[in-house]
């Protein structure tokens, strides 16, 4: 099994190069030759280093990075130059999710799925996803979730300009207990062993030590950060949300063993005592975190622990995931943590806890990310505020403020565009009129002006 996943990975990632060879990133300048330069006029810039917004700029941009940004009455465009007509729009950081699951489609759920796909299948759907996510102007996500180590082959095939996507820092198979939430739950014996026997190694803990063996064996197939299930879930079969499932031990040792290697650990966690306990095992973030208390509040806020809420899903789950299958049981426990998980983000917010833009695209359409910022915004946070949480906040959560999360010099000219001020209605952001990632524009409604380069 362990030989056969990175084959089929990469099998199903060939066959689909020819569905987007129209959108593949252009071959690198000749070596030695100089990097393209870009200008790009912004009428209206919001950087997320600060709540503000900056008039008249105009961004150099040389190769892949931002080489200048200056008052546009201070930066000479020369003749000649290729250059980017924003002067009427709104400009920003690349959006960044921190909780997707890029190989997941909306509109299965059906439990028995998971004895009919196929390695190819999740293959096909995380290419296709990832190109909707970048067009939507998420140029970087975490996803925390897939079929072993296929985020890991995404990444890679992405960053080597095979297929467009956004920047992806993966995790592998979420780490849980025997019957736990992300174990092949309500299946006879025989099938569950029959389908994910290598899972045992790397993904199914029952003790501290399991728990570092499967860290390291994920570190060795080139993870970036690990998945914690400390609770049970929503979407998983016979077992309740507010559970605690992983011991405080088994996750203090997985954090402990990723930290040393310098790993971040995200942790699933709806129920109360589960996130105290992940809080205290010092993992990164705690993901949903549905039925926090105030205690646990003021522990996240202590230990500077990041909440990662997906609050829009609930309508999509409790509405459209229906009609595709979704299991009585599961829309039972999504009625009973929906509400709550709302209210206790808005005291979270009121409290001062650390806030990452994170969706659980997968369990809602791929592409539909920017809808979330509505709900962050009528759950307490400032539309300065909840774009922040997916830029500089969010590039923080995931250690990549060097790179993205802010339009500075420097970092990768990863850049989106909107029509109007995002600071006065946050729906904008649910369509966006221009892509960069890298330098590239891969997404272009806004008719910009451009000269040929000499």
């Amino acid at each position: 099994m362990a030989c056969l996943v990175p084959r089929l990975s990469r099998a199903a990632l060939a066959v689909l190069l020819s569905l987007f060879v129209q959108s593949a990133v252009a071959a690198e300048p000749e070596s030695g030759a100089p990097a393209p330069v870009v200008y790009i006029k912004a009428g209206h810039l919001f950087d997320a280093t600060s709540d503000d917004v900056r008039e008249n700029v105009v961004l150099v941009i040389e190769g892949e990075r931002i080489a200048r940004i200056g008052p546009a009455a201070q930066v000479a465009i020369p003749a000649g130059a290729e250059v980017i007509d924003l002067s009427r729009a709104w400009v920003l950081p690349g959006l960044i999710d921190c909780h997707t699951h890029l190989s997941f489609r909306s509109d299965q759920y059906d439990p028995i799925n998971q004895v009919k796909l196929t390695p190819f299948d999740f293959g096909f759907y995380a290419v296709v996803n990832a190109d909707r996510t970048l067009l939507a102007g998420f140029t970087s996500v975490r996803d925390v979730g897939s079929p072993p180590f296929l985020a890991v082959d995404l990444r890679r095939t992405i960053d080597e300009g095979f297929i467009p996507g956004p920047r992806i820092v993966a995790s592998g198979p979420a780490l849980t207990i025997t019957g736990g939430h992300g174990d092949m739950n309500g299946f006879a014996p025989a099938v569950s062993n029959m389908m994910y026997p290598a899972e045992r190694d790397f993904a199914i803990v029952d003790s501290p030590d399991e728990a570092r063996h499967a860290v390291r064996a994920q570190i060795k197939y080139g993870v970036d950060v690990i998945k914690l299930l400390a609770t049970g879930g929503v979407l998983s079969q016979g077992d309740k949300p507010g559970a605690e499932q992983l011991t405080y031990d088994e996750m203090k040792a997985a954090v402990d063993e990723a930290h040393r290697t310098g790993r971040k650990v995200a942790a699933h966690a709806h129920g109360t005592e589960g996130i105290k306990d992940a809080v205290r095992a010092g993992v990164d973030s705690i993901e949903h975190g549905s039925l926090i208390d105030a205690e646990g509040i003021e522990m996240m806020k202590a230990h500077g622990t990041y909440l990662v809420a997906d609050i829009y899903n609930d309508d999509y789950i409790l509405g459209k995931a229906v009609e595709f299958g979704l299991p009585k049981e599961n829309v039972e426990k999504e009625k009973m943590v929906g509400r709550l998980q709302r209210e206790n983000f808005a005291k979270a917010v009121a409290a001062g806890v650390k806030i990452a833009y994170g969706t659980d695209a997968g369990v809602y359409p791929h592409g539909d990310n920017a809808k979330q910022f509505h709900y962050m915004v009528k759950f307490g946070m400032t539309p300065a505020g909840a774009i922040r949480a997916a830029t500089s906040s969010a590039a923080d959560l995931i250690d990549r403020s060097k790179d993205v999360g802010t339009l500075e010099t420097g970092k990768y000219a990863d850049l989106i565009a909107v029509t109007s001020n995002p600071l006065e209605r946050i729906e904008v952001l649910e369509h966006v009129s221009l892509v960069m990632k890298g330098g590239k524009v891969y997404k272009d409604e806004l008719s910009t002006t451009k000269a040929s380069r000499p």
